[in-house]
């Protein structure tokens, strides 16, 4: 697998810092690549041949681009480790309103997610139940932490952040999602969308459900975003629309934004913005060529139902023929 087809690798080549990563980690190592710079899409892409068992046989690929913001607020984790049960773990963050957010959430998620899953046992007992119960356990527990520290940080903290992680074997993939990033599976030759796009407006299935969810819950929707102001219904942080409600409210009728009669109507029942996971399990076999997983920045560019932006497999592994490490790097 190769990180970039024709089309984006010019792209990428030409506006991004972009990282090649490919690693072994024995069972005593535990390699964790991310968070060192900020240079606005992040995208993780993965090899998994069958042929292949452990973490030794996973590729990987990291890129992140600041484009044309002031600040970058994405950021990419990859955690390689055989002490699973050949698990490893990544995962993308869509920051907004600030970086906080995910610089919480990348070391703290993943060990919620491990404490959730019992250091690894619940992903040997192959009880699918179990596993969604504690990585959905795992994304509440880590969101209500993030509250707690944006709390301390000040009311002007009013980060969030997305978040797609997964737990990949050679075999087996599982993914807990929320928020608008997409992860993409080329399976023979033919994309297949793993992820729904959490978001206040569309005519989806999953769009008008997060529509009602909200609005059961006493929020309301202008222009696709929630109270005129995000455009994504699940993320961690965000709590002017969690534990703040009532301040939002106050804060919007001293700027201007709603009356106070207006305010006065409104019921509130529950959490506008959640951070409560869609989690799935997909069976890798033979067929399945790699996985994207990126930040809805790069899908803006690169149609995810076309796997013709598909990335050559023998191009990455030529790039790292003996899994060693190997990185690119350019910037602008």
């Amino acid at each position: 697998m190769a990180l970039c087809s024709p089309q984006l690798q010019k792209f990428l080549l030409n506006n991004i810092c972009c990282n090649y990563v490919c690693n072994k980690a024995s069972s005593k190592n535990v390699v964790v690549k991310g968070g060192e710079g900020r240079v606005f899409c992040s995208a993780i892409a993965i090899d998994a041949p069958a042929s292949l068992a452990g973490v030794s046989g996973i590729r990987w690929g990291s890129v992140k681009l600041k484009g044309a913001r002031e600040e970058m607020e994405d950021d990419v984790v990859i955690v390689q480790s055989d002490a699973l049960d050949g698990f490893s773990f990544a995962a993308v963050f869509d920051g907004h309103a600030g970086f906080s957010s995910v610089e919480f959430l990348r070391e703290e998620l993943y060990r919620e997610c491990v404490a959730a899953l019992q250091d690894g046992r619940l992903l040997k007992g192959k009880d699918v139940k179990a596993i969604k119960q504690a990585l959905q356990e795992a994304f509440e527990n880590a969101d209500a932490k993030l509250l707690k520290r944006l709390e301390t940080n000040g009311e002007g903290d009013e980060s969030g952040s997305t978040a797609t992680a997964i737990f990949i074997r050679n075999d087996m993939l599982f993914i807990s999602h929320v928020g608008d990033s997409c992860l993409v599976l080329s399976r023979s030759g033919k994309a297949e969308i793993l992820t729904d796009s959490h978001r206040p407006y569309g005519n989806n299935k999953v769009s008008l459900q997060e529509i009602r969810r909200i609005r059961e819950a006493g929020g309301w929707i202008v222009n696709g975003r929630i109270c005129g102001d995000i455009s994504v219904s699940r993320s961690f942080g965000d709590m002017r629309f969690k534990t703040k409600k009532n301040e939002m409210l106050r804060k919007g009728v001293e700027e201007g934004r709603w009356s106070e009669k207006f305010a006065s109507r409104i019921q509130l029942k529950g959490d506008f913005v959640t951070a409560l996971p869609d989690v799935f399990q997909v069976e890798l076999g033979s067929d399945a060529e790699f996985i994207v997983l990126a930040s809805d920045g790069l899908w803006d560019y690169v149609n995810r139902n076309d796997c013709s932006f598909s990335f050559s497999a023998d191009g990455f592994r030529s790039s790292c023929p003996d899994g060693s490490e190997s990185t690119f790097t350019r910037q602008h």
